[in-house]
């Protein structure tokens, strides 16, 4: 039997304690890691340093060194996070709908773990804790498999996280590691059986293979290509300071801005504005001809550019003629992650709520906001850009399943 099946089946006999465990129990073994993790704080960042300056070492961007990198106010904040969840409703049990039958049954849809949980992801290593604390508040067992380029940072975070559980009374095997090479991710994928459900988060390379080499049922989670359109009736003022905080506030993550779209009767005055502010902020601007032609240093636009998640200090834009234009060029480019509007016109907000199909539309308010914490899920598993079970931010009702629950006195069927 391979490593990697050890692991499936041991996570698998893990999922069974926790499933059954009180909410008082994984509450404690909540506040128990996150109480591990400030303890652990130096021993996790100096294993950290090694993961960053191997990336930088092989030339790696910045920007994903950032989503990398960890200091000790991450660290507080990934223990936040699981205190957070402690604080938070325990989803298992919960009666989704509950009515009695005319034959007198009593049927309930109630809230239950998926069981074992397999999360595929790069870069950040502050994934793990949230992705461990979620999946236990949840009732699954989780199985980690991070990138190589984190593989110090994780593998600190994982000991530490089961050391926790074990004094909280759980077993350790409710949160392992994935260790080998793709082959072993390759098996893990093909876990049918064993693992009930693989959530990929990373880049569109990862996600697409994860998607069409699993046997393991899927959860995608998406590329984020975010759009903040400046609307005819827009506040300008207050849309410069939303496109500069959605552009430059953490450029890496996926819920950062990627592409501006500008109303022709306001581009004039918003792009004398916009283009030195997002300059000074040391963007590089991709623009269409007329937004080159409004400014020094930008660059000509691609197609590509406009499909981009760029995870870095780069901006495509255009200028377009109405909102209808705009919707057609959020359908076309985006990824379906989170778009929004600026807009003084509660018409024109509510066309595009209405025709922007993504997993999270804003309105007068900055792309960032689309996050689990921000929207007090807590630590998020991930951001769904599929129509399936979850959508947008996965808090801990998207990490289960439902079954019925039937209750009768003896009623057969004739």
């Amino acid at each position: 039997m391979s490593e990697i099946i050890q692991l499936c089946r041991r996570a698998r006999e893990a999922s069974y304690a926790l499933a059954s465990a009180s909410r008082a129990t994984k509450d404690a073994a909540l506040h128990a890691m996150a109480a591990a993790l400030r303890a652990n704080t130096e021993r996790i960042v100096t294993a950290n340093a090694k993961d960053v300056a191997a990336a930088r070492e092989a030339g790696t961007p910045e920007s994903t060194v950032d989503r990398l990198a960890l200091d000790p106010g991450r660290v507080d904040a990934m223990a936040a996070g699981l205190e957070q969840l402690a604080g938070l409703v325990d989803p298992v049990g919960e009666v989704v709908r509950g009515y009695n039958l005319p034959n007198g049954l009593e049927l309930k849809q109630v809230r239950v773990p998926f069981g074992v949980v397999g999360i595929i992801y790069e870069a950040r290593p502050n994934v793990t804790a949230d992705a461990a604390g979620i999946c236990l508040k949840s009732g699954n067992a989780v199985l980690l498999r991070g990138s190589s380029s984190a593989a110090e940072s994780n593998a600190e975070i994982i000991d530490v996280l089961r050391t926790a559980v074990v004094e909280a009374g759980l077993p350790a095997d409710v949160i392992q590691g994935v260790p080998g090479d793709r082959a072993a991710v390759k098996e893990l994928m093909q876990a049918r059986g064993l693992v009930d459900v693989l959530i990929p988060r990373g880049g569109a390379g990862l996600i697409q293979t994860v998607v069409t080499e699993s046997t393991v049922p899927v959860i995608e989670t998406g590329v984020g290509n975010c759009h903040v359109y400046v609307d005819a009736d827009a506040d300008l003022d207050l849309a410069l300071t939303i496109l500069l905080n959605a552009k430059t506030q953490r450029p890496s993550v996926c819920n950062a801005a990627e592409s501006l779209l500008v109303h022709a009767a306001v581009a004039d005055e918003f792009l004398a504005k916009a283009l030195p502010a997002l300059a000074e902020a040391g963007v590089t601007v991709h623009g269409d001809p007329k937004v080159v032609a409004s400014g020094k240093d930008i660059k000509s636009a691609t197609e590509e550019d406009y499909a981009a998640e760029y995870h870095g200090l780069d901006l495509s834009a255009a200028v377009i003629d109405s909102l209808e234009d705009a919707v057609q060029h959020i359908r076309k480019y985006s990824s379906s992650h989170t778009d929004a509007i600026i807009t003084k016109s509660q018409a024109a907000a509510r066309r595009f709520v209405q025709a922007v199909d993504s997993a999270a539309v804003v309105v007068n308010a900055s792309t960032r906001f689309t996050d689990g914490g921000e929207f007090g899920f807590g630590a998020e598993i991930g951001i769904s850009t599929q129509k399936l079970h979850a959508r947008g931010p996965m808090g801990l009702p998207e990490m289960t399943s439902t079954k019925y629950v039937v209750i009768g006195e003896g009623q057969i069927r004739t």
